[in-house]
């Protein structure tokens, strides 16, 4: 559990379409979060605390809990020797909010301030985290979780959010600095760390009670790594992908995948007797334990046995998409090591691998190595948008769209029905997937690969929407 939790209060919400890009109420205080640095008990062998960037000086930073409908407003202020920003991940937020640097507002910096305000449209787990060199920021962990509640919230006896990273660590515990904008890193897998925490500790310990069904709310907030969690001798339900409900449904192969920046909601029935303890496991590699279910020595009874797992109520998005009529684009996933990117253009200009890696600039999109001056696509608000991207690489993508969530419509040459709707979408090396949503907010709204060397390294582009 966190060490610290917020509840903002404001006001209650309008029709369900009326507050989806409101900007928030002027009556509601501002919550403070301060950039700054601060230390985390993420090594236990070292002796000592690590030395860590942080929101209000924690790793992850104070969980924000709103209810749906209500008013989020928080004034960042920077106390870091960088210029930074906050993207709230996920959120259907006014465009002016979205936090990127350099797109919809500049770096607030040091000892700058900026303030957010907007209404929380949709219910569902979410996070914030920075957006302005944010391969290294995040790394040194800036950024924090949401939760915004259901009016009615599937009933369980405990709700509880676990954020998932990896950390690069040297032999004495501290973040490994020396490797920040390693060019092997960015034309690789990215920066992938060699210590797992969840909520800022080692061996993390979930305190559970036999007969309690549990809410896991979990987040990977790794730079670069995918997380495969297993929960042995325990049957989770899936009830909410990256925010937004879904049909409960059980764990294909018994497995959670989560790619950088993805969220999912669990309900667990905790079955096993007082006393027991069983881990959460991580096994995209070599199986290591990142937490575990210790159960308490009480059980809990109840009068009738627990009903059939149910799903929050749907989110009220924009999901009348009309896929003949959309408005096309083709995202072509290029560059890296073992790739067969040749060259790409900078700033208009032509380069070569040398050069490019020379730049910085190992990865692309459509041919232009980092964000381009023209937008992948301009749409209208109320139209339907369709992006075919297509993963031309030798490494897996986590794609991301800011301020919309979308339904995969094809995958591998087949159409998709009943896919979930995501912000977050990770494609293996050689596959292609379409993309649909519906635009229904005016702004510039970037979309880019959410392993942070990957953006860096210049897979990102924008669409307009006017």
């Amino acid at each position: 559990m966190l060490r610290r939790e917020l509840i903002l209060a404001g006001l209650a919400a309008g029709p369900a379409m009326g507050f989806a890009r409101a900007a928030g109420a002027q009556t509601a205080p501002f919550r403070e979060l301060t950039a700054q640095e601060g230390r985390a008990p993420l090594y236990p062998g070292s002796g000592s605390d690590t030395a860590i960037w942080g929101f209000d000086g924690s790793t992850p930073g104070p969980l924000l809990r709103v209810r749906q409908g209500e008013d989020l407003r928080v004034r960042l202020i920077n106390r870091l020797a960088q210029p930074t920003s906050i993207h709230w991940h996920g959120m259907r937020v006014p465009n002016a909010m979205d936090g990127v640097a350099g797109l919809t507002q500049d770096a607030v910096p040091p000892g700058g301030r900026f303030d957010y305000a907007f209404r929380a449209p949709d219910a569902g787990t979410f996070w914030y985290h920075a957006h302005n060199r944010s391969w290294e920021q995040m790394a040194r962990g800036l950024y924090g979780p949401i939760v915004v509640e259901e009016p009615d919230p599937p009933p369980v006896d405990q709700d509880l959010t676990l954020v998932i990273d990896d950390w690069r660590l040297d032999a004495s515990g501290a973040i490994h600095a020396a490797s920040f904008g390693d060019m092997h890193d960015w034309a690789h897998g990215g920066r992938l760390g060699n210590w797992v925490t969840v909520n800022g500790q080692s061996g993390h310990r979930i305190a559970v009670s036999s007969g309690q069904r549990v809410r896991l709310r979990l987040l990977n907030a790794a730079n670069a790594r995918i997380m495969t969690l297993a929960f042995p001798k325990h049957d989770p339900v899936v009830i909410a992908l990256d925010g937004q409900p879904t049909g409960p449904s059980p764990l294909p192969g018994g497995r959670l995948r989560l790619a950088p920046g993805q969220r999912a909601d669990l309900v667990v029935d905790m079955g096993l007797d007082p006393g027991a303890e069983s881990p959460v496991v991580e096994v995209t590699g070599e199986a290591v334990a990142v937490a575990h279910l210790a159960y308490g020595p009480g059980r809990t009874v109840r009068p009738e046995p627990l009903p059939p797992v149910a799903a929050p109520a749907a989110n009220p998005l924009p999901n009348a998409i009309d896929l003949p009529a959309a408005v096309a684009a083709e995202l072509r996933m290029e560059g890296g090591a073992m790739g067969r990117m040749a060259g790409a253009t900078i700033d208009g200009q032509m380069l070569d691998m040398r050069a490019l890696v020379a730049a910085g600039r190992v990865w692309a999109f459509n041919g232009v190595a980092g964000r381009p001056d023209r937008p992948l696509l301009r749409a209208a608000i109320g139209q339907t948008v369709a992006i075919d991207m297509i993963n031309d690489t030798r490494w897996p993508h986590a794609m991301h769209l800011h301020g919309h969530h979308f339904v995969v419509v094809r995958r591998g040459g087949r159409a998709v029905e009943g896919a979930p709707w995501r912000d977050t979408e990770l494609l293996d090396p050689g596959e292609r997937a379409t993309i649909a949503f519906v635009a229904d907010a005016p702004g510039r709204w970037l979309l880019h690969c959410h392993m942070l060397e990957h953006h860096a390294g210049g897979m990102v582009t924008w669409i307009e929407i006017a």
